[in-house]
């Protein structure tokens, strides 16, 4: 579970990194250009970031529900080897599935320079080019329709199994520990999904302005980040144990 979940704050480094030297550059030195290397690249990694979290989501509730469901085999079952395989399964897909769409987008030639969002992504490159997108149009909506559907159903089937064995177990305590887990993971996706449906859906409504649509894009990259410590922490005994000893050692000392 803790490899699993190391992978969430490594995903999100990536995605905060990708993001802020551009907005520091715009703040200090008041421009808004960007070389268009620098702008494939850091679009590049935002769908990495975007994928990711989806894809290490998913991991997440296969391993919950091994745990809660399986208990007695978790051990047998989820051995470190068979975390490590579902890690690099994770990564090695999503930058798999990010490479062809960037493959697809590269090939186009370019005769645009302006962009209207606030940072890089596929679609915005795209309306810099000055070729049929049909190809990456298809296969870009492909790839979200094939993630969510995969993702949905996994999460979906390992909830119902959850919910029987939760609802199964005699143990109160057993079962109110394993639905509080399940809803911490379930609130961070969920809190996820919605951001990402309305950037997804924020580019096919062409009256929508422009500082909305820069509002809800950077919302997907600095809320998901920011939450996911706060909320994973506080549920990690260990960790807010330690956050409230240094609290009560600050406020009341002695």
């Amino acid at each position: 579970m803790y490899l699993l979940l190391l992978s969430l704050p490594i995903n999100d480094i990536i995605g905060s990194t990708s993001l802020f030297p551009q907005v520091i550059n715009e703040l200090l030195l008041d421009s808004r250009r960007i070389p268009y290397n620098a702008c494939v690249t850091q679009a590049f990694f935002i769908h990495i970031y975007g994928a990711g979290s989806v894809f290490i989501l998913t991991a997440m509730a296969y391993d919950r529900y091994v745990a809660i469901c399986c208990p007695l085999q978790y051990g047998t079952i989820m051995t470190h080897a068979h975390v490590m395989r579902i890690i690099t399964l994770v990564w090695l897909s999503n930058f798999a599935v990010m490479g062809v769409l960037f493959f697809l987008l590269l090939r186009l030639p370019r005769c645009r320079s302006e962009m209207p969002h606030s940072y890089c992504d596929n679609p915005s490159l795209l309306r810099l080019t000055c070729a049929d997108t049909t190809i990456n149009n298809i296969y870009g909506l492909a790839l979200v329709a094939v993630t969510q559907v995969v993702a949905l159903g996994i999460i979906f089937c390992t909830y119902i199994q959850i919910l029987v064995a939760c609802f199964r177990s005699k143990r109160a305590d057993t079962k109110s520990k394993a639905l509080q887990t399940c809803a911490t993971h379930l609130i961070v996706f969920l809190f996820l999904e919605c951001l990402g449906l309305f950037t997804i859906i924020s580019y096919r409504i062409p009256n929508l302005s422009a500082q909305t649509r820069r509002f809800i894009g950077v919302s997907t990259m600095i809320f998901p980040p920011t939450v996911n410590p706060i909320i994973y922490g506080l549920k990690t005994k260990e960790i807010k144990d330690k956050i409230f000893k240094f609290f009560r050692s600050k406020i009341l000392p002695g």
